[in-house]
């Protein structure tokens, strides 16, 4: 009993030096390439106007901040991308359960859906804006087009590679297909549809930006196409920036959704 208690508690001290060692090379690369940017932007090995330094990216974004026409622009695109992030995750896996629940439905709706995975979804923006309207409608529907299709694939293919023995058993028990659903397929894929979460924090981001590009007066998406029209590309880096530190901190709480559900899931 000793000898297990010792080999869990060595397990876990290696679990936390290898987080550590993690850690520490994560920040070493970060603090380096900020370091090299600043010194090539300082030589001159980099064009300082073209791609600034982060000196000069941390005043202007603490000037914006204290001014608060950051927090304007930051609220806006924020709202915008999780508002697309879930519905274009919800309505992915809804999407996928009909195609599941009907194999007729599946095979009509197949030619449609590879239509429109192939078709770039930033070409139908100039249609979406007119159709709805230059506002926030239209900039969510962006976020939401480039993630639902995607996710309704992955999804409907994650049902269909669950074991079909666990259905024929269900059955066999006088279960329905939706109890089948219900009990067997959707628990089976909820790891895959973990991972879409992940993977729709990158696109709702990229649907939402560019829907600011072609409409929005508000934004880091328009403080990025406002920063080339005045080449403030200080202006267009600090937004950059900050898409990406937000990014970041989604793709995060993202995780602990993912190991919060796993865990009650188990």
């Amino acid at each position: 009993m000793k000898n297990d208690e010792t080999l869990f508690t060595a397990y876990q001290k290696n679990l936390k030096r290898e987080r550590k060692i993690i850690l520490s090379w994560q920040l070493l690369i970060l603090i380096s390439f900020i370091s090299l940017w600043e010194v090539s932007s300082k030589m001159y090995w980099i064009d300082p106007l073209l791609f600034s330094s982060p000196t000069r990216i941390t005043l202007s974004l603490f000037e914006r901040f204290i001014n608060g026409s950051m927090f304007t622009h930051l609220s806006v695109t924020l709202f915008e991308t999780i508002l697309g992030f879930i519905i274009g995750t919800i309505g992915g896996v809804i999407i996928a359960s009909s195609l599941w629940s009907s194999n007729r439905f599946s095979r009509i709706m197949d030619p449609y859906l590879v239509v429109l995975n192939a078709m770039p979804k930033v070409a139908l923006g100039p249609i979406i804006i007119v159709a709805l309207g230059p506002g926030y409608l239209s900039i969510i529907t962006m976020g939401f087009l480039v993630s639902v299709i995607i996710t309704t694939l992955t999804v409907y293919s994650a049902f269909n590679e669950v074991d079909p023995n666990y259905e024929k058993v269900l059955k066999s028990f006088g279960a329905t297909k939706w109890q089948c659903f219900k009990e067997a397929v959707f628990p089976a894929t909820l790891p895959t549809i973990i991972s879409m979460l992940k993977v729709n924090v990158g696109l709702s981001w990229v649907g939402v930006i560019v829907g600011e590009y072609l409409v929005s007066k508000q934004g880091l998406g328009y403080l990025i196409i406002y920063g080339f029209q005045v080449f403030d590309f200080t202006l267009v880096m600090s937004s950059l920036v900050i898409i990406a530190i937000l990014a970041a901190m989604m793709y995060k709480i993202v995780e602990r959704i993912e190991r919060w559900l796993i865990k009650n899931t188990k």
